[in-house]
């Protein structure tokens, strides 16, 4: 038969929660000391990403205005041939209506080729206005690449100089949580979700100056006496973190009271 794992009184249980506290804070202090790098590496992929994609639209409208003017130079083309034919007709009409009527197609065909030429013209002008924009989105990301492999490895140092640290405290970590959840689950859930929503990351404070080491607001002394009896979890009725006696977080009285 297994044997029964030993029930952990309130106060090896606040004792836990206090290191795993400790143990958090240094993961958080490890990833601070990342800095904002790993959001700046982020924004610059997404910029880059971004002007990739902007590129791609501007190539594909180059493309687009490539087939206009090819288009319109194979209508300059048919225009031509048809002056030449109707012009060679005019040699053989029979009458003067003939003759007007060839004259007025050789005119069509001549508006034709104007407007066709207008058409390329406009469109050439587009490609030049396009590859200009081209040439500054490149500029920005070559520039942007070459700035994302310098804040990558600024990164990767960093993570390399941390990592060992990082996942030792993380296994602490998790080693603490599964001896907490065990005894306690409800207790790991709102040490976690008071961790959450605390702005400096503390679920877990001892007391200082007869106050809450968290908001720092005044504790009563018949509730500072309830905490260091250890008899029952206690939480600061402000901010709602968890409070525990200074001698669990191994600090005197003196140096809480003057802390």
């Amino acid at each position: 038969m297994a044997k029964q794992e030993k029930e952990l009184t309130v106060e090896e249980r606040l004792k836990s929660l206090y290191d795993l506290q400790k143990t958090l804070s240094e993961v958080d202090r490890i990833k601070t000391e990342r800095g904002e790098l790993p959001l700046e590496v982020q924004d610059l992929e997404d910029e880059i990403e971004g002007l990739q994609t902007k590129i791609g639209n501007f190539n594909d409208e180059i493309e687009q205005l490539s087939t206009v003017i090819n288009n319109q130079k194979s209508s300059i083309e048919r225009s031509e041939n048809l002056i030449a034919k109707y012009e060679k007709d005019q040699d053989n009409v029979r009458n003067n209506r003939e003759y007007d009527y060839l004259t007025k197609e050789i005119e069509f065909q001549q508006l034709s080729v104007q407007s066709a030429q207008k058409k390329i013209d406009e469109a050439s002008h587009k490609i030049d206005a396009i590859n200009e924009k081209i040439q500054i989105a490149k500029g920005h990301l070559a520039d942007n690449e070459q700035a994302l492999v310098e804040k990558k490895g600024e990164l990767d140092t960093i993570i390399a100089e941390t990592k060992q640290e990082e996942e030792k405290q993380r296994e602490k970590a998790k080693k603490l949580e599964n001896k907490i959840n065990n005894a306690d689950p409800r207790l790991l859930s709102a040490f976690k979700r008071i961790r959450k929503n605390a702005r400096n990351g503390l679920g877990v404070v001892y007391v200082q100056r007869n106050a809450c080491g968290g908001c720092f607001n005044r504790i009563p002394a018949q509730r500072q006496m309830e905490i260091k009896m250890r008899k029952k979890i206690i939480v600061c009725e402000y901010c709602g973190r968890i409070l525990i006696d200074p001698a669990i977080a191994g600090v005197s009285e003196a140096e809480a009271l003057n802390s």
